[in-house]
């Protein structure tokens, strides 16, 4: 009885191309994981605030109403841009203080 025959072999073959897929992808996800976590990290640790979840939602929502403030100026809406701005400015320099 032949024990390393040609569906043993294939078996074989298949099963280490699996797992070389299986260890590419997991490296690929963990790495980017790592990624998120190092960028997060320079960002909270440069405007000099914690990562937490809740900081990082605040920082965006004040991003975004600087964001709008600009694009009203663009509009030529003078007031609503004011408003705006100094409302992101208001929620950027609470979450930096």
């Amino acid at each position: 009885m032949q024990t390393d025959g040609f569906f043993n072999w294939l078996g074989e073959s298949i099963g280490d191309a699996i797992r070389a897929l299986v260890d590419l992808l997991s490296g690929f996800f963990a790495s980017i994981g790592i990624f998120i976590y190092e960028f997060i990290e320079g960002l909270s640790g440069s405007l000099g605030i914690s990562t937490s979840l809740f900081n990082m939602v605040m920082l965006v929502i004040g991003l975004l109403l600087l964001f709008k403030g600009i694009r009203s100026f663009l509009s030529r809406s003078i007031i609503g841009g004011i408003v705006w701005t100094v409302i992101g400015l208001l929620v950027l320099s609470w979450l930096m203080a």
